[in-house]
């Protein structure tokens, strides 16, 4: 992939200055619009990777960016030491949004999944009487929460966790899309149990959708051990597989959800954790917190993101859209095509080696015919445009995609 000296130096800089935690496609984007970004050279990409889904109302959307500049002209951070007069009306809208009593406000999904895990601990105690430092978190193999030494406990990838322990105690990971692995954790453990945490679909794991029924079965075997079912929405909330929540496809209501990314529209990093009173109140004054949790900014461009999805229908448009992108792409034959899934806009490619080249090839190749998407776990790309695109680009794209799979042949 040919690269500009004027990216180039780009490149240069972050690796001399820049902690190497990441191993970016070799692209230098400088303005977004809608579906489309541009390079630092002018050229523009159909963006496929969504920022992992933060972007699901397009990039640099005029109703949010305006929430975000008439509210920093007047107040941008208060703390929660005093109150002030944008947190109270977004809970209340988040309240008649999703249908939960309560929201507790935090910043990154990392920061959500953390209060999560706190917030279900102190209901496993105070509610459910686990005996004090006995309580226990069930999480599922292949799973990506996040970032933390308590989350990367949970996680079975050892890039995500090697050498970073010793870890924390009181995680137990089970197979995902078993039920049966829940069953039996709970029948042997489920008195000092108190959630089961997991990932509606499995974005990091390359788009793993569970079997039909599998959620509820789940759902259905925490009411029965009186244990907490929580929700990582973060990736696959906000409309992204064609229904507000994933768990909505399955008709039930986790205890707790989590959400992240797509709650700002990518504008900043807002997360929430939504729970009713009997597990929310909990958690006392004092007891958990953030300065940032909350503030002012990212209550109006959470609120106006939020307006946009429900305005532009942005649900409908990914189960619709999703379709036509697993449709075409499963009647495409290539020796690199080994499978299509996923729901809504959240799509995967498994890809297979061929002639000496592998997923990450076909990200460059994609790339140079001016689209952008990301390998993960090496064999596997992900598809997940912004919830915007119109199917006229839609259908372009998947055009550029095929193009560049068959060019490698």
């Amino acid at each position: 992939m040919k690269i500009s000296e004027k990216a180039q130096a780009f490149i240069n800089q972050e690796e001399k200055y820049g902690a190497h935690n990441y191993h970016p496609l070799e692209v230098v984007l400088s303005r977004g619009k809608g579906a489309f970004v541009w390079d630092v050279d002018g050229k523009m990409y159909y963006d496929f990777l969504s920022a992992y889904s933060a972007v699901n109302q397009g990039h640099c959307h005029p109703d949010i960016v305006k929430a975000l500049t008439d509210q920093a002209q007047t107040l941008c951070l208060t703390s929660r030491a005093f109150y002030n007069d944008c947190l109270g009306p977004y809970e209340e809208y988040i309240h008649n949004y999703f249908g939960y009593d309560k929201v507790l406000p935090m910043n990154s999904g990392a920061e959500a999944v953390e209060t999560a895990l706190k917030l279900s601990r102190r209901w496993g105690y105070v509610k459910k009487g686990i005996p004090e430092n006995q309580a226990m978190i069930v999480g599922c193999e292949g799973n990506f929460h996040g970032r933390t030494i308590s989350i990367v406990s949970l996680s079975t990838d050892p890039d995500s966790y090697a050498q970073y322990g010793p870890f924390t105690p009181g995680l137990i990971k089970i197979p995902y899309n078993n039920a049966e692995a829940l069953e039996q954790v709970l029948q042997q453990q489920g008195t000092n149990i108190a959630a089961f945490m997991l990932e509606p679909i499995q974005g990091e794991a390359g788009v793993f959708v569970p079997d039909d029924g599998y959620l509820k079965k789940c759902y259905e075997l925490c009411k029965k051990y009186n244990v907490l079912f929580v929700a990582d929405e973060v990736q696959t909330g906000i409309a992204r597989t064609g229904k507000m929540l994933c768990c909505d496809h399955e008709g039930i209501r986790p205890d707790i959800v989590i959400l992240g990314k797509a709650i700002s529209g990518g504008v900043m990093p807002v997360s929430a954790v939504l729970a009713d009173d009997e597990i929310m109140l909990t958690i006392k004054p004092g007891e958990h917190g953030s300065t940032f949790g909350g503030f002012p900014l990212a209550c109006k461009v959470a609120m106006a993101a939020l307006e946009v999805v429900k305005n532009e229908d942005l649900t409908k448009k990914a189960e619709y859209l999703g379709e036509i992108f697993r449709r075409e792409m499963r009647a495409f034959k290539s020796p690199f095509v080994e499978l299509v899934r996923g729901k809504g806009l959240l799509n995967a490619v498994v890809i297979k080696p061929h002639n000496g080249k592998e997923a990450w090839d076909v990200c460059v190749k994609m790339a140079e015919n001016g689209l952008l998407a990301k390998p993960t776990h090496r064999h596997i790309i992900r598809f997940a445009p912004p919830l915007v695109i119109t199917e006229q680009e839609l259908m372009t794209a998947i055009g550029i995609i095929k193009e560049s799979i068959s060019s490698l042949e």
